[in-house]
């Protein structure tokens, strides 16, 4: 079973959480899949990752790089795992599928939006329920992600 890790976003952004957290797979040796909803949404996460930081370098792709197995991290807005993952990012509403092929997953919601905070509810539930270990990660006032659940 997937260990379930639920980020709530309140105080950072997406684009301020995601590269770190990807940074901290990628050290583990572990390769990423980073799902979002909306093509358009993948395309601009995609952006991001080239310029979040001054002098690093995220290495990254999607469908439209081709050979996605040669992808440390692989943006998609499908189901699917073609780098051979042990990680998978859910972000911007997407929903956990089958994550059995994972290590690990991590979804991360928006805290500021009510339907977001509602889904992320509904998905701990059905996720705890399937056997898989869930946490609850929140940003502390200091910025740090303290373990909550």
């Amino acid at each position: 079973m997937a260990e379930v890790l639920f980020y709530h976003l309140t105080r950072a952004t997406l684009e301020g959480t995601l590269p770190g957290l990807l940074e901290r797979s990628l050290e583990r040796g572990w390769k990423a899949v980073v799902q979002t909803s909306t093509k358009e949404r993948c395309e601009a996460l995609t952006n991001e990752l080239w310029t979040y930081k001054d002098g690093s370098f995220l290495p990254h792709g999607t469908r439209e790089d081709g050979d996605p197995a040669k992808h440390p991290v692989y943006l998609t807005d499908k189901e699917e795992n073609p780098n051979d993952a042990q990680v998978i990012f859910l972000v911007d509403g997407s929903i956990p599928g089958d994550i059995s092929a994972y290590e690990r997953c991590v979804l991360m919601f928006d805290g500021l939006n009510d339907a977001a905070v509602a889904a992320a509810r509904g998905h701990w539930k059905t996720l705890q329920g399937d056997g898989h270990a869930v946490t609850y990660w929140k940003q502390a006032e200091t910025g740090r992600w303290e373990k909550a659940g």
